[in-house]
């Protein structure tokens, strides 16, 4: 069932949804309306009427329940003492039915009372009548002893059958004696069935009571919310303590003017300032006595912002703002005067020293922005014009300038060389830059700061006949042009003088001052600290570049196979420990080699040259590109743990060599052949005859000083007229470019044809160059050779001894077609040797080559890996002078291993060097003599 409202009956009322907005607002209003002191005051008296109407509703409640029992009591015991004296009840106790004539009278004597029950009982308390008819017969319960004996009394009966307010009356004879009792009584039920018929006006009047009282406490307090305007305690007390700070403390003065321009305010420091009357309050403001433009400005009631106004002989910063209008009352206006008289005069020198910090800041910012002495100089002279002086220069002494320590004879400093100069015109009179400043007047304003070792200010340059006496012709022009103020400043650091700065005034009349001498020391002990730093650094920075440049290949090699240029730049932070080399290797090849120290300074430098000088030596043994990047990383580990302290023979804690990266390249003009293996160090680029430009991929390979890993090469075959480009990674990547853009741009200078190597360094380094590198470059191009056919001859050599008479007589035939004959019979003693040696120790396959380049170059390589050592034969061995020959006519021999063998060569000079055939030796005789 639903009831009138359309929901089932007994369900809750559920009232409508909250949008987000009053969910948000509604209890954020109720909270600050509660912590007002117009919310508090509502909320105390809606609490004291609750509690008194509650309180008095709980009073009637309980006298209407207590009247009700009262009453209950006196019915019922009206009744039972009626109905106990009624005539003739006696004998009818006493006949053989009572309850026959006793039931009626009784019921209809409780009908006409209004109690709920009539019983008549014997003394024992047996009802012989029952509203209950099935309760006759039966023993009433409770105490019936007083009524026994003669008492009526009522009580609060709980018990069988039901609680109820009765009464029991004794019925007596003639005589007086207790016949019978009469009990009558109201049930409770009913007696609070009473007092629930009065519930409802009564919670009637206490809901009415409620809503007058909260209605009022609503009204007295929206009243005073009006008053209060909403705030709480705490913001009461703290506006009345703004009042009076407002009145009495603030700095400022405060006037407050209706709308019928009649002053309502003026706190102490206005009545101050204005010089108010005590009732000044209520007037007009054309009666307060203020200065006309003043009261003007109040009259009109326009805005005004800090406008100066006269009082008296003071100066007051105005400002005026409307106010807004409330409870009905038109808007008025307030004023806020403050006094600036003392500002005014403070003001320009304050705005002067807020001027110079900044200077001083931008000073700080600016100078020493670079590692360069004269630059730096420059940057002295630069930021104190126009701002401080119309004219700056600034000297420096020779060895400044040179990066070296400064030095004085006999303490005094006579002349110094003009580094930087500034000025807000350009035809100013003084000295250029670059001439030689000297100080020969001791009294002049520079040499006496030189001196004195501080500032000098010399306020008016007309009164300066020291200065005037050292250059009468210059000064004069000087003077003419407009110059009439200088301060000298010595540049000091760590207590040495470096050089002066002179700071000048033309265009701007005021002279320099003492406040303009103590700016001008601070800015030149500033800028001295950061030419020192740049002095310190030139003079680091000539020593590794002096020593990296000693260290470095000063020329290369005339090679056949290769046609090499180079370049090398040292970075603007410092120099690093980036090198290259070229190397001439026997059998006309050549090894190309470049690499990287991490790191810049004396010690990367240092650490390049012994690595460059173990590639060195470690390919006079002519290793493969992996043998020879594996020994020197061996190499570098053990100098390391030496000089780390883990090898235990040199102090420790210094740095090692870890970090270096190599690329060694091996390139055979024979064959066209380039091996290469790199020690984590990036790849060459290859220029191929057409023009297109590739990176070929190489093994990575783990930098020099990590160690563990070995090195893997790789093999290119080169077309006649390749170019080979090996670079350090600091030519392509800086702080502003990576690896794979400057890779691209390495890509587009190499395809550019028909250029020689210089000119292709010169285009690399152009368009790729930055402005300020911050790492070393070195950049190696070589153009390879092939070596023409007709400039090699081989033969392969049988096992039988008797082939080597045949292949000395081929070998000579090839030598006079080559128009080598001078170099015939030392060529003819060679081969003999060394291929005799071949078939006596060797294994087959034995072959022979000749080349035809700077040297003639004999090859003789065999199957075998045993090595052949030079040694002296004594006079009574029959062998073993063979290799003492080779050596002796040969300029250079040795042996390198392939990998199926090994190769014995031996270079011959083209021309001149001793001539065997004056000997008169016997080739077939000096076979016996091979090792």
């Amino acid at each position: 069932m639903t009831g009138r409202f359309g929901r089932p009956r007994g369900s809750p009322v559920t009232p409508p949804p909250l949008s987000a907005g009053h969910r948000a607002s509604l209890p954020a209003r109720l909270s600050r309306a509660l912590r007002s002191v117009a919310g508090q005051v509502f909320v105390l008296q809606a609490v004291i009427v609750v509690l008194l109407i509650t309180a008095a509703t709980l009073a009637l409640v309980y006298q209407a329940r207590y009247d009700s029992r009262r009453d209950a009591r006196d019915r019922s015991l009206a009744a039972a003492e009626a109905f106990a004296h009624a005539p003739g009840l006696p004998q009818a106790l006493k006949a053989p039915n009572p309850t026959t004539e006793l039931q009626p009278l009784a019921e209809s004597a409780r009908r006409a009372s209004g109690v709920d029950f009539i019983s008549v009982m014997n003394t024992d308390g047996i009802r012989y009548t029952d509203a209950r008819p099935r309760l006759i017969g039966r023993r009433a319960t409770g105490d019936l002893s007083r009524a026994v004996r003669g008492q009526a009394f009522t009580e609060v009966f709980k018990g069988t059958p039901s609680d109820a307010v009765r009464a029991v009356a004794p019925v007596r004879d003639a005589s007086g004696a207790v016949v019978g009792l009469v009990g009558t009584g109201i049930e409770i039920e009913n007696v609070s069935t009473v007092v629930g018929k009065q519930l409802p006006l009564l919670l009637g009047a206490a809901a009415g009571a409620l809503v007058l009282g909260t209605g009022g406490a609503a009204l007295v307090s929206r009243r005073l919310r009006r008053q209060t305007r909403g705030l709480g305690e705490a913001e009461m007390t703290r506006r009345n303590e703004h009042h009076e700070a407002v009145l009495h403390a603030v700095r400022e003065g405060v006037l407050i003017i209706g709308s019928d321009h009649r002053l309502i305010l003026a706190n102490d420091e206005a009545r101050r300032l204005l010089a108010l009357p005590p009732d000044a309050e209520g007037r007009g403001v054309g009666d307060l006595g203020l200065d006309p433009r003043t009261t003007a400005l109040l009259e009109s009631g326009r805005v005004a912002t800090d406008e100066v106004h006269l009082a008296g002989d003071r100066l007051l910063a105005v400002n005026v703002r409307p106010t807004k209008p409330y409870a009905g009352m038109p808007p008025g206006t307030v004023m806020t005067l403050r006094d600036t008289t003392e500002l005014a005069s403070l003001s320009g020198r304050a705005e002067v020293a807020r001027g110079r910090l900044q200077l001083l800041y931008e000073a700080g910012v600016s100078i020493g922005t670079t590692l360069d002495v004269v630059r730096t100089a420059e940057e002295l002279s630069e930021v104190a014009v126009p701002r401080f002086a119309d004219f700056v220069t600034v000297e420096l002494l020779e060895p400044v300038l040179h990066g070296e320590e400064p030095s004085a004879a006999g303490g005094a400093y006579t002349q110094m060389r003009r580094a930087a100069m500034s000025g807000i015109r350009t035809d100013q009179p003084l000295q250029p830059v670059g001439d030689v400043i000297r100080f020969v007047v001791p009294t002049a304003p520079m040499a006496a700061a030189l001196d004195a070792g501080r500032a000098v200010l010399a306020a008016d340059l007309n009164g300066a006949f020291g200065w005037r006496a050292q250059d009468h012709e210059g000064t004069r022009i000087a003077l003419e042009y407009g110059l009439h103020s200088l301060i000298s400043v010595p540049l000091q650091a760590r207590g040495v003088v470096l050089g002066m700065a002179n700071f000048w005034r033309a265009d701007t009349p005021e002279a320099f001052d003492e406040e303009d001498l103590s700016f001008a020391e601070e800015l030149g002990a500033r800028a001295a600290v950061s030419i020192d730093n740049a002095r310190r650094y030139t003079r680091e920075h000539a020593t590794a570049v002096a020593l990296q440049r000693s260290l470095l290949p000063r020329v290369l090699p005339d090679l056949s196979a290769v046609d090499v240029a180079f370049r090398y730049l040292p970075a603007k932070a410092g120099v690093g420990g980036d090198w290259f080399d070229v190397i001439p290797l026997p059998g006309a090849r050549v090894a190309l080699v470049v690499g990287d120290v991490v790191g810049h300074g004396v010690h990367a430098a240092a650490t390049m040259g012994r690595l460059r000088t173990a590639v060195h030596n470690f390919s006079t043994l002519d290793l493969p590109p992996d043998e020879l990047l594996g020994h020197l990383d061996e190499l570098i580990d053990r100098i390391d743990q030496i000089e780390t302290g883990s090898g235990g023979q040199e102090g420790g804690g210094e740095r090692g060599v870890t970090g270096a990266t190599c690329l060694y390249a091996v390139y055979d003009p024979v064959s066209g052949r380039c091996t290469l293996a790199s020690a984590g160090h990036p790849g060459p680029a290859v220029v191929h005859p057409d023009g297109r430009v590739d990176f070929p991929e190489l093994p990575a390979g783990l930098p020099l000083g990590v160690g563990g890993m070995p090195f893997e090469t790789a093999e290119l075959w080169l077309a006649e007229g390749s170019r080979l480009a090996l670079f350090t990674d600091g030519l392509l990547e800086d702080r502003d470019r990576d690896f794979d853009t400057g890779q691209t741009l390495l890509r587009e200078a190499l395809s550019q044809p028909g250029r020689s190597p210089e000119q292709a360094c010169a285009d690399v380094l152009a368009a790729l160059l930055f402005p300020a590198p911050s790492d070393d470059i070195a950049l190696l191009v070589a153009d390879t050779r092939r070596l023409e056919p007709d400039r090699i001859a081989e033969w392969e050599v049988p096992g039988d001894p008797s082939a080597v008479s045949r292949v000395r007589n081929a070998g000579s035939a090839q030598l006079v077609a080559w128009g080598l004959e001078e170099i015939a019979f030392t060529t003819e003693l060679i081969l003999s040797e060394l291929v005799t040696n071949a078939i006596r120790y060797g294994n087959q396959p034995v072959r022979v080559r000749l080349l035809r380049d700077r040297s003639l170059i004999c090859e003789v390589s065999d199957g075998s890996s045993t090595s052949p050592h030079l040694r002296y034969a004594a006079t009574t061995d029959e062998g073993g002078r063979g290799l003492f020959l080779v050596a002796q006519y040969a300029d250079r021999w040795g042996t390198r291993y392939t990998e199926r063998g090994k190769v014995i060569w031996a270079e011959v000079p083209l021309t001149g060097g001793a001539d065997p055939a004056s000997t008169a030796l016997d080739l077939d005789a000096l076979e016996d003599l091979a090792w």
